[in-house]
C-alpha cells in the first residue's frame, strides 16, 4: 500500500496542475472530443461554451456560502470547544484518520454540503491535537466521505424522481425513496463503503517520520476579539450589541423550526447554509465579531469564484453538443440486463468528470438511460441510482468538489489527489459489484 500510494502521490505532485489550469485543460479536451464525436462545428462549440458560462452562478453562490458559513460557525468559541473535545478522543494518528473518515461519511450521508465542510474543519482540529498525523491524509480522508453522498439522504437523483412534477414523470412516474435510497442494493453499497473507506484511509497512513505534519499554530482559526467598551460611539455600541445578534439569530431559528415542522427533516443546500449562517450569528455574540469571522472566511473563496464559471461552460459544451449523450449511448449499446446498471455507473462516472452537477447530469443522461432500462427490463430505480453513484464516484478525482475542503485546509488539489485515487479504485469496485450482484 505504501508503494502504491507513493506512486499516485508522486504522479499527482508532478503532473496535476492548479485546479484553475485543470479546468482549462478539460475545456480544451472537451472541445476536441466535441469536434471528433459530434456534428458540432468549432463555432458551435464556442457558442455552447459561452452560452453556458454563467449557468452556475446561483450554485456558485451557494458553494461560497457553504464555505463561509461553515468556517464562521466552526470558528465561534462554542463550536471550537466542541471540535476540540471531539478531536481529543483519538490518541494516535491511525485513530484520527479512521475517526475523520467516519465523521465525513456520516455527515455526507445526511447532507452533501454539510459533509464537505464538517470533515475539513474537524481535520484541522485533529491536526492541532494529534502528534505525527499526516495532514494531507486527514484532509483526503475528510473528502473521501463525499463518495457516499448520492446514495444518501440528499441525493439529487433519487429525490428528484420522488418529487411530483419532475421532468421524467410521464415516462416513469414517481419512484419513492424506498426503492432508491432505502433499497437493499443501495444500503448494501453504503454499508460496504462505511467499512472500506476508513480501512483504506488507515492503510494509506505513512510512517511518522514521513508524515506531512503542520505546525498547530498555523492552523489556528480566527478568534473573535472582545470589543472595547470604553468611549464607544453609538455606532460602535450597535456593532457590539449582543441584543441585535440574539434578535436576528432567534428570528432565523424560529423560521427553521417552522420549516422542519412543515416539511420534516428535509435538508437542502439552502437550509444548511441558513442554519450555519444564523448559528454563526448567535455563537459569535455580536455583529462585529461575526463580521470579523466572515472577513477571514471569505479569503478562501477565490477558487470557487473563478473556476465554477469555466465548469459551467464545460457543461454547456457537453450538453448542447450531445457529447454527454454519445458517452451514455456507447455504454448502453454494449449492456445486457445483468451488466446494464454497472455500465451506466461507469458512463455516469465519465460524464461527471465534465458535468460535475448531479441534477444537470441526470437531465442529460436520463432520456438515454431510462429508455434503455425499459427495453432491457431493468428496474428504473436501479438505473437511476446507477447514474447517481457514477456522479458521486469520480468526484474523488474531480477538483471541482474538493475546492471548499482545500480552501478550509489551505492545501492544493495535488496534495490530496494521490490518496483520493485509491479511494476511487476501491469504491469503484465496491459500487460495481453492488450494482452487478444485488
Amino acid at each position: 500500500m505504501k508503494h502504491i500510494v507513493g506512486f499516485f502521490n508522486g504522479i499527482m505532485q508532478r503532473y496535476l496542475p492548479d485546479p484553475f489550469l485543470f479546468v482549462i485543460i478539460l475545456t480544451f479536451a472537451v472541445f476536441g472530443f466535441g469536434l471528433i464525436f459530434t456534428d458540432s462545428t468549432p463555432i458551435n462549440l464556442v457558442q455552447y461554451w459561452g452560452e453556458g458560462f454563467w449557468g452556475l452562478l446561483a450554485f456558485s453562490m451557494q458553494m461560497i456560502l457553504v464555505l463561509v458559513t461553515g468556517h464562521v460557525l466552526a470558528s465561534s468559541p462554542l463550536c471550537e470547544k466542541g471540535l476540540t473535545r471531539l478531536a481529543s478522543l483519538p490518541s494516535t494518528p491511525g485513530q484520527a484518520v479512521v475517526l475523520v473518515s467516519i465523521i465525513s461519511l456520516l455527515a455526507s450521508f445526511i447532507n452533501w454540503g454539510f459533509g464537505l465542510v464538517v470533515g475539513a474543519l474537524f481535520s484541522k482540529e485533529l491536526a492541532k491535537q494529534v502528534k505525527y498525523v499526516d495532514y494531507r491524509l486527514l484532509i483526503a480522508s475528510a473528502y473521501s466521505g463525499f463518495v457516499i453522498w448520492h446514495g444518501g439522504l440528499s441525493g439529487s437523483v433519487p429525490l428528484t424522481i420522488a418529487t411530483p412534477g419532475h421532468f421524467a414523470e410521464d415516462m416513469i412516474g414517481l419512484i419513492p425513496t424506498s426503492q432508491t435510497i432505502f433499497s437493499t442494493f443501495n444500503l448494501v453499497i453504503v454499508a460496504a463503503l462505511f467499512v472500506a473507506v476508513p480501512i483504506v484511509n488507515r492503510l494509506m497512513m505513512p510512517p511518522k517520520e514521513e508524515a506531512f505534519v503542520v505546525d498547530p499554530e498555523l492552523l489556528k482559526d480566527f478568534q473573535a476579539a472582545s470589543a472595547e467598551v470604553e468611549h464607544m460611539t453609538p455606532a460602535a455600541r450597535l456593532e457590539n450589541s449582543r441584543i441585535i445578534s440574539l434578535t436576528i439569530g432567534a428570528a432565523g431559528i424560529v423560521f427553521l423550526g417552522y420549516y422542519f415542522v412543515e416539511k420534516g427533516l428535509l435538508l437542502n443546500l439552502d437550509i444548511v447554509n441558513f442554519l450555519f449562517l444564523f448559528l454563526g450569528i448567535l455563537f459569535h455574540g455580536t455583529p462585529r465579531n461575526f463580521l470579523k469571522a466572515v472577513t477571514e472566511a471569505v479569503k478562501g473563496t477565490s477558487g470557487i469564484i473563478i473556476q465554477f464559471p469555466f465548469y459551467a461552460g464545460l457543461m454547456g459544451i457537453m450538453v448542447s453538443s450531445g457529447l454527454a449523450t454519445v458517452i451514455s449511448e456507447t455504454f448502453v449499446s454494449i449492456s445486457t440486463e445483468t451488466t446494464f446498471a454497472m455500465f451506466v455507473f461507469w458512463s455516469a462516472g465519465i460524464v461527471n468528470f465534465f458535468v460535475p452537477s448531479g441534477g444537470g447530469q441526470w437531465a442529460v443522461q436520463a432520456p438515454v438511460v431510462l429508455d434503455a432500462a425499459q427495453a432491457l427490463d431493468v428496474p428504473t430505480a436501479k438505473a437511476a441510482m446507477a447514474v447517481a453513484w457514477g456522479d458521486a464516484w469520480t468526484n474523488m478525482i474531480q477538483p471541482f468538489w474538493a475546492l471548499p475542503a482545500l480552501a478550509i485546509a489551505g492545501l492544493k488539489a495535488k496534495d490530496i489527489m494521490g490518496y483520493c485515487v485509491m479511494i476511487l479504485l476501491v469504491s469503484g469496485v465496491i459500487i460495481s459489484l453492488g450494482l452487478l450482484i444485488f
